[in-house]
């Protein structure tokens, strides 16, 4: 599926919760792609009915990992999580916390990965305030990039 623009997946989200459908958003940088992250965005799917993947721009990378991160670019890091079976939608977002785009986008689900538990995550109080759930999905933290990047350096 394509990465979009946050109004097609608004759209798309309008469209699916009219077709009586619900909507899980996982969130992350995805730089070198590994088994945590598929591990994660595979049961990230099975919370609902649509999943859409919020992917951090560069811009929000290097803010939030420093510098020489993200090691791909936002374009190929999208298109790889949207070429994984279980995503329906890509979007990218340029803010350091995926709060605003659950703010507009609502999702039934909020799901993060291990490294949480419920009371840790961020948004939490902003899922809550809207009626939605947070889940935490995914085998444990087992697999970093930061991790294959130390291996990779060595």
């Amino acid at each position: 599926m394509p990465v979009v623009t946050l109004h097609d997946v608004e759209a798309f989200v309008a469209e699916e919760r009219a077709g009586g459908r619900t909507i899980a958003l996982a969130n992350g940088v995805f730089d070198l792609l590994h088994v945590g992250h598929v591990r994660y965005l595979q049961a990230a799917a099975r919370e609902a009915d649509r999943l859409i993947v919020a992917v951090n721009a560069d811009a929000s990378v290097r803010r939030l990992k420093g510098e020489g991160r993200p090691i791909l670019d936002q374009q190929g890091r999208a298109e790889m999580v949207a070429a994984l079976r279980g995503v329906d939608r890509v979007v990218i977002f340029d803010d350091d916390t995926v709060g605003p785009l659950l703010e507009r986008l609502r999702p039934d689900v909020h799901c993060k990965g291990t490294d949480y538990t419920i009371e840790t995550v961020p948004e939490r109080a902003i899922v809550i305030g809207y009626g939605g759930r947070t889940a935490i999905c995914g085998d444990p933290k087992d697999h970093s990039t930061r991790d294959l990047l130390q291996r990779i350096a060595k």
